[in-house]
């Protein structure tokens, strides 16, 4: 945490604590369920797109606080593959955005040494949208800050076929069944290389998992709000770090 708490949460509301933040207990690996956008349009009665342009600024918001207090990895629930079911015009609507949002932000966060990268399948994204991703990859790939873990087009199952396909493969040319173990079911997830997350935020209220990061989050610990996600800001993400820095993790044991 290279920013003192006061200048990173200067409008706390009543009765929220920056300074119970301990620095020295920031999670490494924070992966936000960013849920809600659709409600939010609906109880202003706007289309859900507007929803998604909302939320904009709240991953805007999470992304410069969560680098600002120490974390080293942030993954966003950006569209999942199961998303594709939903109607036609919000789908191409997100597209375009994602695509929008990305090349209007990347110079930001590349000035701000976060490194941009993505998980799930990008092959069947709209070209423009792919080739944003992409870019944001390639201009700050050499960054040394806070890497912001992008999972579009993500979904938990096909990742760990994904993996399994992979040990196939390599038996299949080598002729030999490798070991199989943690270590070599984890090589072939889109997150490798990335440690688990620690802590998981899930908005608007919702109890399930949706498909996310099924293998990684073995350990998380859980912090559910009812808050939307288009008014999710720096101070909820807050009261999450506290709950998070206010538990026991035993990992199975006593």
């Amino acid at each position: 945490m290279n920013k003192p708490l006061d200048y990173i949460f200067p409008n706390p509301p009543v009765g929220l604590n920056p300074a119970a933040l301990d620095a020295g207990r920031v999670p490494q690996h924070v992966a936000v369920i960013m849920d809600g956008n659709g409600r939010w349009a609906k109880k202003r009665a706007l289309n859900r797109l507007r929803g998604h342009k909302a939320g904009i600024e709240a991953v805007r918001e999470t992304i410069r606080c969560a680098s600002d207090v120490g974390v080293r990895y942030l993954t966003i629930y950006s569209f999942s593959t199961e998303n594709w079911k939903r109607p036609q015009d919000e789908v191409v609507g997100l597209m375009d955005l994602f695509a929008k949002t990305m090349l209007a932000e990347v110079d930001g966060l590349d000035e701000e040494n976060v490194r941009v990268m993505t998980i799930g399948d990008l092959s069947i994204l709209p070209e423009a949208t792919r080739h944003a991703f992409e870019e944001a990859w390639e201009q700050t790939k050499d960054n040394t800050g806070m890497t912001l873990v992008v999972a579009v087009n993500y979904g938990a199952r096909q990742e760990i076929i994904h993996s399994m396909q992979a040990i196939a493969q390599q038996a299949a040319e080598t002729g030999e069944v490798p070991a199989i173990d943690e270590a070599i079911v984890e090589q072939g997830l889109y997150t490798a290389g990335i440690p688990d997350p620690e802590l998981v935020i899930r908005t608007s209220g919702e109890l399930r998992v949706s498909n996310f990061l099924l293998w990684q989050i073995a350990y998380s610990e859980f912090y559910v709000t009812d808050v939307l996600w288009p008014d999710f800001d720096r101070y909820e993400f807050l009261r999450a770090l506290l709950s998070y820095q206010g538990r026991n993790r035993r990992f199975g044991g006593v």
